[in-house]
């Protein structure tokens, strides 16, 4: 039985996850990822894939965040019309998702257009539609953490609470029969032990291949008793000190729901009622509702604080929900004493934009970073210490106060994968996906140093390789 993996994304890089495993003739996608950063980046999302879709049986989707699930419309425009198995609450925040990124996208090109109608060029199309996404929708297959499923003949897949955001999974899978069969264990986006809302990440005990992210493969987080101390610190300057606004980029699903729920936590310790909290995001909202409607999925800490406090909702109760445009443009009016909770994340898009124009450059605001921020994002330029950012065509000044707080990260750090990678028995061979270069040399380094850790083999995943997988526990790459 001819078994091989092939990774297609997220590859070298953090965004566009894709890997194909095929099992005779039976082809199955994990993950369908789009490709953030840069405009350069993002146009190669434009690029045809590098397989057949019509070819594809079945996807299984690790989590909602757009890197992993945002080319699936494109895929399904394409001729893609098998099943997408993936957790219950993954469906329903890609329900929200994938829509959101769907009328971006017709809203971008239309921009685009305008500007190509002015020198006689000929209209985009955008890279899928709301009609693509919604068809998307209808092929998902949702799946309970523990369920064993038959995906494609010759490959069972068991999904696990990763802990990163709501319904994200890890993914068990085993492929082929009798002493042959071999198991596959792809971790997703890892999240962190200890963190609110969520349990932490599942321990895994066996494996023959282990598919592992390394977003932060060579950096450490700050403990969370730290960033809690951090936090308060940045919400007392801004008080007694600086008198402006607070701006948070944040991803809407996961740290938008994890910072309301801190800011109620908290809301007496940090003085927040001195504060006007706005979560200044349609799909943040939506999104929101869904976490509020999957309670048993949450951590025992967060169901017993629930309990113990009827009627008032830890992520509910002392925050604005600005749905309209005329809401969020009606704050740029407001010049102190505002906490705005807004995507995009990593700052590329949405209504955190408009909020920079107005508040960027007052020396008396503050910016609180609180997630990755990918290469060619204007997120990542002012991490990095850009002076300026250029916003609806206009250079505004950087003159904010920025604080980086990476102790909020949903990502596990260096200590965090080891720890898990630790867990496996006897070494499994491990690919690094999920990660820039520097991240996933500085964990391969760490890893071998310590026999405790060192795997049975190490590789970097570059794209188009392709692992011959009847070959473990060695790793054997054949060209495409």
């Amino acid at each position: 039985m001819r078994m091989t993996l092939q990774f297609l994304g997220a590859t070298e890089e953090v965004t566009g996850s894709c890997h194909l495993l095929s099992v005779d003739h039976e082809h199955l996608l994990l993950d369908c990822g789009l490709i953030q950063g840069g405009k350069a980046d993002e146009l190669r999302n434009h690029d045809p894939f590098a397989f057949d879709p019509e070819s594809i049986s079945a996807v299984v989707l690790s989590h909602a965040h757009i890197d992993h699930s945002g080319r699936l419309p494109l895929l399904v425009k394409s001729g893609f019309d098998g099943p997408i198995y993936t957790h219950k609450a993954t469906t329903e925040l890609c329900a929200i998702m994938l829509k959101d990124a769907a009328m971006l996208q017709t809203r971008d090109t239309e921009r685009v257009n305008k500007k190509r109608a002015k020198h006689d060029l000929d209209p985009l199309e955008p890279l899928f539609t709301v009609e693509d996404a919604e068809q998307v929708i209808k092929q998902f297959v949702p799946l309970e953490y523990g369920q064993v499923t038959r995906v494609i003949p010759h490959v069972d897949v068991c999904l696990s609470d990763a802990g990163h955001i709501l319904g994200s999974a890890l993914v068990e899978l085993w492929l082929g029969e009798g002493e042959a069969q071999k198991k596959i264990v792809f971790s997703g986006d890892l999240g962190r032990a200890g963190m609110p809302i969520l349990h932490n990440p599942t321990l895994v005990d066996t494996a023959d291949l282990v598919l592992m992210e390394s977003t932060y493969g060579n950096r450490f987080h700050r403990s969370w008793a730290d960033t809690l101390v951090e936090l308060k610190e940045i919400f007392a300057k801004a008080v007694n000190e600086s008198h402006g606004n607070i701006l948070l980029p944040a991803f809407s699903v996961g740290r938008a729901q994890e910072l309301l729920y801190l800011f109620h936590l908290y809301a007496k310790e940090w003085e927040l009622s001195r504060w006007r909290i706005c979560l200044d995001s349609p799909m943040a909202i939506e999104a929101t509702r869904v976490y509020v409607n999957n309670y048993p999925l949450m951590d025992e800490d967060f169901k017993r604080f629930t309990r113990q406090h009827p009627g008032q909702h830890p992520l509910l109760s002392n925050v604005e929900f600005i749905q309209t445009t005329e809401e969020s443009i009606a704050l740029n009016d407001v010049h102190k004493g505002l906490i705005i909770i807004a995507g995009s994340g990593m700052c590329n898009g949405g209504r955190i934009r408009s909020h920079f124009e107005h508040n960027l450059w007052r020396p008396e605001c503050d910016v609180i970073i609180c997630g990755y921020q990918a290469l060619g994002t204007p997120g990542r330029a002012l991490v990095d210490g850009a002076a300026e950012l250029t916003i609806h065509g206009n250079s505004i000044k950087a003159a904010a106060k920025l604080h980086t707080v990476g102790g909020l990260s949903a990502h596990a750090d260096q200590a965090e994968l080891l720890n898990w990678y630790r867990h496996f028995e006897n070494q499994p061979p491990l690919i690094l996906v999920h990660g820039e270069p520097e991240a996933q040399h500085g964990l391969v380094e760490v890893l071998n140093q310590d026999p405790n850790t060192k795997p049975k083999a190490i590789a970097i995943a570059t794209y188009g390789d392709r692992l011959d997988l009847n070959a473990l526990p060695k790793l054997v790459w054949k060209t495409a």
